[in-house]
């Protein structure tokens, strides 16, 4: 039986982005610049949600892309994807409730560092 492990930080945040929009598609490079999010931590989180059923992917097929422009991937949500998105708290109020206070003016996230 396999343990259903509780998606990172950034996998919650590319499910909330994408949830906002569920019937648009969207580009890898567009999420990576809306999240802060680098391109070597994006495009596996990308992969392994389509893997598990949670994104759809297709090409674009944008006959006025620029020349020479090798095309890109597309991705949205399934259905779910969006309930799973529904499920999970946004990341903000995640961290929120995640940070403890150390002494007054001082907070940490749990297990971290001051």
């Amino acid at each position: 039986m396999a343990r259903a492990r509780r998606p990172s930080p950034q996998t919650t945040a590319v499910l909330h982005a994408l949830a906002r929009e569920p019937s648009t598609w969207r580009h890898g490079y567009a999420l990576c610049r809306q999240l802060g999010i680098k391109p070597g931590s994006m495009y596996p989180i990308l992969m392994r949600l389509a893997d598990r059923g949670l994104l759809e992917t297709t090409w674009d097929a944008d006959a006025d892309a620029a020349p020479g422009r090798p095309p890109r991937h597309l991705y949205r949500l399934t259905g779910t994807g969006l309930a799973l998105a529904a499920e999970l708290p946004e990341p903000a109020a995640a961290a929120a409730r995640t940070a403890r206070v150390l002494a007054p003016g001082r907070e940490r996230l749990a297990g971290g560092h001051p």
